[in-house]
């Protein structure tokens, strides 16, 4: 149990009240406060679950992101717009900003573990004035026990004081008066001036892909299942690449679906819950997610009636809507959140190029290649600008949460491969036989999901695509197979699929070249060579 008077002890003074890892049922309570205003009110929806709104910061403020710049840890860090220095003094003088903020209030703090093996795990404590910001975190890490609690101690402490701001921001030599910064030599972090919940989970992920590669563990971000066979699958991907949908499968049970750890027992979900686009979304298309949404979850900047309806298409807010909720809400999970060494690894892409096979076959250095480029495309007009598929590359798909320097995480991929003999695919969610938009300007379709990602999906899954006979494209040099039952053959074989021969050969050529000027940053011949080659 924690008292004001621990508070006080780590500099937040006169605290009247501790509401120290309340229920859900007294968090709703909290956040109904008719005496709360502004973005600390809550309100309920028809489908029980609560909703907010997080202000101007609808999503992560990346450029207010830093790390103190102190030895040990700066020596570990790959310095650079990701993750950007700032000096001790300042992030302390910010330290005090959070700690006055939260002094003289009433205050929820909250206990949890990242990380659901045992030899992994933190333990996490993180503090806070605003009611649903605890409900956030209560929904996304995972919930010790009233005996695990009895003697917790935290690893490292979150203060969220979002209410307050660094007016001192330009002569701090910082980017805005928001503040997200990360002191790893005394574990902690303080968040100034962003209400967004995402900050505290992508900063603990961040934190986790600090630690565990230094202990010879990979983190990832990737969502992971398993077979009732036993069979442990992970899927990482970009946005829109499908990922979520993928690894949501009712023969397989549900691991987690965005952050991971690789120890030498097998896979182990870093959280307790799960945090899910709701654009549009609809219990038809999406009938998880969707029954996920009732009582203990909580919706973040969806637009409802003054009946508590919502309205999922509404985007007036932002594209970014969002829900919270406790993995449970998910059917088939895997209750201790833990799996095997993986048997298999998908990588997904939407080539909006339409170069990619539909499933290609990798060898371990073919694995790295593709992991350290985190291939995907934007398609013409999903950002304002935008006329033509447009590259885009998140080292180990998701460079903005990796502390270490990529060819890290790569290195300790390829040697888990080797380790446990881990079949890996690279599988193209996109587009075949052309552009994702024609000459003429008119977009055309992806490839079927149904007919042809998940039986791609399915025939890694269970094994039957290694009885196929294999073929190699030109200039990538990725295997895949001739036939595949279900799937149309001239699918399979990029150049077939194209009627323009022309048009296919420059558009690879063009597509190469982006993969081989994004790669000369890692400066490593061995591994470039597993990648196109001009």
């Amino acid at each position: 149990m924690i008292t004001s008077k621990d508070l006080g002890n780590i500099g937040i003074d006169g605290v009247e009240e501790v509401f120290y890892n309340i229920s859900f049922e007294d968090l709703k309570r909290h956040e109904q406060n008719s005496e709360l205003e502004g973005f600390e009110r809550v309100y309920e929806t028809e489908l029980g679950a609560m909703t907010c709104d997080t202000g101007v910061f609808t999503g992560r403020s990346p450029k207010d992101k830093y790390f103190v710049d102190r030895e040990p840890s700066n020596k570990n860090i790959a310095w650079g717009s990701i993750n950007q220095k700032v000096k001790e003094e300042t992030y302390k003088k910010l330290e005090i900003v959070a700690k006055k903020q939260l002094s003289n209030k009433k205050l929820y703090v909250m206990d949890l573990f990242t990380g659901s093996s045992e030899e992994s795990r933190r333990k996490i404590r993180f503090i806070t004035e605003v009611a649903w910001q605890a409900h956030f975190v209560k929904n996304m890490f995972i919930r010790p026990s009233e005996e695990e609690l009895k003697d917790f101690e935290p690893d490292f402490t979150v203060l969220n004081a979002a209410k307050a701001t660094n007016p001192d921001w330009k002569e701090d030599g910082l980017n805005s008066e928001v503040f997200v910064g990360f002191d790893v030599e005394k574990n902690s972090a303080i968040i100034l001036g962003t209400w967004y919940g995402g900050e505290m989970k992508k900063g603990i992920f961040s934190m986790m892909n600090y630690w565990l590669p230094l202990e010879g563990k990979l983190s990832m971000h990737c969502s992971a299942n398993v077979g009732e066979a036993g069979d442990t699958a992970l899927f990482f991907g970009l946005s829109g690449t499908g990922k979520t949908t993928l690894s949501t499968d009712s023969k397989r049970a549900l691991i987690g679906d965005d952050e991971h750890g690789w120890d030498d027992k097998g896979v182990f979900n870093f959280e307790g819950g799960c945090y899910a686009k709701v654009i549009n979304l609809s219990a038809e298309d999406e009938p998880e997610i969707y029954g996920a949404i009732k009582e203990n979850a909580l919706l973040e900047n969806v637009v409802i009636d003054e009946n508590g309806k919502i309205d999922f298409s509404d985007d007036s807010k932002t594209e970014n809507t969002r829900v919270s909720y406790p993995i449970e809400h998910i059917k088939n999970h895997k209750d201790d959140l833990m799996g095997g060494h993986p048997k298999n690894i998908i990588f997904l892409s939407a080539d909006a190029y339409g170069i990619l096979p539909p499933v290609s076959r990798l060898s371990k250095e073919q694995a790295m290649y593709y992991f350290l480029s985190g291939y995907t495309a934007k398609v013409a007009g999903t950002e304002r600008g935008i006329t033509e598929p447009t590259a885009a590359f998140s080292a180990c798909f998701g460079e903005a949460f990796l502390p270490l320097h990529p060819t890290v995480y790569a290195k300790l991929l390829g040697e888990k491969i080797d380790n446990h003999e881990v079949n890996v695919f690279l599988v193209n969610t996109g587009w075949a036989g052309g552009k994702a938009v024609d000459s003429s300007g008119k977009e055309r379709k992806r490839m079927s999901l149904s007919k042809v990602t998940r039986p791609c999906i399915n025939a890694i899954l269970d094994g039957s695509i290694h009885e196929c006979e294999f073929d190699k494209t030109d200039l990538f040099g990725l295997e895949f197979p001739l036939n595949l039952p279900g799937v149309d053959p001239v699918v399979l074989n990029p150049k077939n699929a194209w009627e323009g021969k022309e048009a296919y050969l420059k558009t690879r050529g063009e597509l190469a070249g982006k993969f081989i000027e994004n790669f000369k940053r890692y400066d490593d011949e061995e591994i470039a060579k597993a990648g196109p080659q001009l």
